[in-house]
């Protein structure tokens, strides 16, 4: 069973996934050392990017249940 997304909710979805594989990308990048500037700076806002997409889905989550 499948659960359907209203649109608010679905946008939220797209762009907290989107966010996530972004800092995916960012973290593969720091390791690789396609990026200059250090692994530390790359995995930091890696990080926050990843925080940014989680607290996009927890709202998305929240308002699916209003």
């Amino acid at each position: 069973m499948a659960v359907q997304l209203t649109p608010p909710t679905k946008n939220t979805f797209y762009v907290s996934v989107f966010l996530g594989l972004i800092a995916f990308i960012l973290y593969l990048l720091g390791v690789f050392g396609a990026i200059d500037g250090g692994f530390d700076a790359i995995s930091h806002y890696a990080f926050w990017i990843a925080m940014f997409g989680w607290l996009a889905m927890a709202i998305g989550v929240a308002a699916k249940g209003i």
